[in-house]
């Protein structure tokens, strides 16, 4: 019941909206041609106008015939050729603009069927029923794609005919770099860009792309030229990027919820001193990165480190002694490294702050707490937004006379733990 409600819901919306754009249009181009003949000099420019706005329902045939009887009109009327040829013109200039310019803008947008989809069924429901088919073809297209939405087993008409994307934004660019294609890659996330920030760009598909990598890559579904191949593609986007980043006049770095020019968090972070470190491999490295760059952008004192065995992650953390570390780790495969390496932070360091980021984690966080154990992160973080969200709490959290205080005591800490 649920199921059906909803198609008939979205059928009569989308196929209301569709009538009403078209009566819109028709209604509108019927004045535009009724004005014309009439500036012409053609007598009965309202019957005209209202016929050619009519007949317009009728796709394909109908504007043909509507302009047939004014130019047959303006033959019989004047002498030569002049007044017929401008009428013909003027149907032919408007059908032009409609049909190919406003038309396909209002009917794709609202109604969800390509514009291929929309010729293919004309010709079909034409040899099926005739006239009526064709007036009917669009309608009738709209109920077909809604039934393949909403019947699994019928998925693939919707598939067909409907002008949304096959594959998300993320699934395609991760496509095109495993087709070895950087060029096309990065056309789509250009796109992407001109519409969302770059945490955004960040957060909504470079991660999610890199954790399909990475699961591929576990499952000995990636060879090494093409593992390659991806990690220094994106490597080279997120290094241009970043360099896009920071030449930003505007600090907006997500849209809606979360970082903007007047956020206090900006003003919170300013001048912390973070290190972000990746868990386990590359992919880890590479968010890890993105953090940094993220962070840069909001003044923060920032390092992040390339990947390394545990001890040497250790021991370059020692030479800086920041407040905070992020642990980057790209769940399922990093998780066991990750907690491994946050027990050992807390364990040299143990009024460092620590920031677990396991981006792109979809299930329970406190269940992934729970699974981490004590003695590690101090919070979990699924995506670079809340992270930099939890950061400027942790930040502000920090008692000022600490931030002179805390390199000599926790430096002392280490060196007593190593001793």
């Amino acid at each position: 019941m649920k199921v059906v409600t909803q198609a008939l819901d979205d059928a009569s919306r989308r196929l209301g909206r569709y009538l009403l754009l078209q009566f819109l249009v028709n209604a509108a181009y019927g004045v535009i041609a009724g004005g014309g003949t009439y500036w012409m000099g053609i007598p009965h420019a309202l019957l005209w106008g209202v016929l050619g706005g009519l007949l317009r329902f009728i796709p394909y045939v109908g504007v043909p015939i509507a302009a047939a009887f004014p130019v047959a009109l303006a033959l019989a009327l004047f002498p030569g050729w002049h007044q017929a040829a401008l009428i013909f013109l003027l149907f032919v200039v408007l059908e032009l603009i409609t049909g190919n310019v406003i038309e396909p803008w209002l009917y794709g947008a609202h109604t969800g069927v390509s514009s291929l989809a929309i010729l293919v069924a004309a010709v079909f429901w034409t040899t099926l029923w005739g006239p009526v088919g064709l007036i009917l073809s669009t309608p009738l297209t709209v109920c077909i794609i809604l039934v393949g939405r909403y019947v699994p087993q019928l998925g693939f008409l919707e598939v067909l005919f409907s002008d949304e994307p096959v594959l998300p934004v993320e699934v395609h660019f991760y496509q095109r770099l495993l087709a070895l294609d950087q060029d096309e890659a990065r056309d789509i996330a250009e796109a992407y860009l001109k519409d969302k920030p770059i945490g955004r760009f960040y957060d909504s598909v470079l991660i999610p792309v890199l954790a399909l990598a990475e699961q591929d890559r576990h499952l000995n579904a990636l060879d090494a030229e093409t593992a390659s191949f991806v990690s220094q593609s994106i490597r080279e986007l997120i290094e241009e990027l970043g360099e896009r980043l920071l030449s930003q006049n505007e600090p907006v770095m997500f849209e809606g919820e979360g970082l903007n020019g007047s956020d206090p968090d900006q003003t919170a972070l300013s001048g912390a001193l973070i290190v972000c470190i990746p868990a386990g491999d590359e992919a880890d490295e590479l968010v890890a990165t993105m953090m940094g760059q993220l962070l840069e952008r909001l003044r923060c004192d920032v390092r992040h480190i390339p990947f390394a065995p545990s001890a040497k992650l250790l021991d370059e953390i020692e030479k800086d002694i920041p407040q905070i570390v992020i642990v980057s780790a790209l769940p399922p495969f990093a998780v066991g490294q990750a907690r491994s390496l946050c027990k050992r932070l807390r364990q040299g360091y143990r009024e460092l702050k620590i920031i677990l980021g396991l981006w792109n984690f979809e299930g329970d966080t406190a269940k992934a707490r729970e699974r981490l154990g004590p003695g590690g992160a101090d919070t979990i973080a699924t995506s670079l937004q809340q992270a930099i969200l939890l950061l400027s709490e942790t930040n502000s959290s920090i008692e000022s006379n600490n931030h002179t205080q805390a390199p000599t005591t926790l430096h002392k800490e280490v060196t007593a733990t190593r001793r």
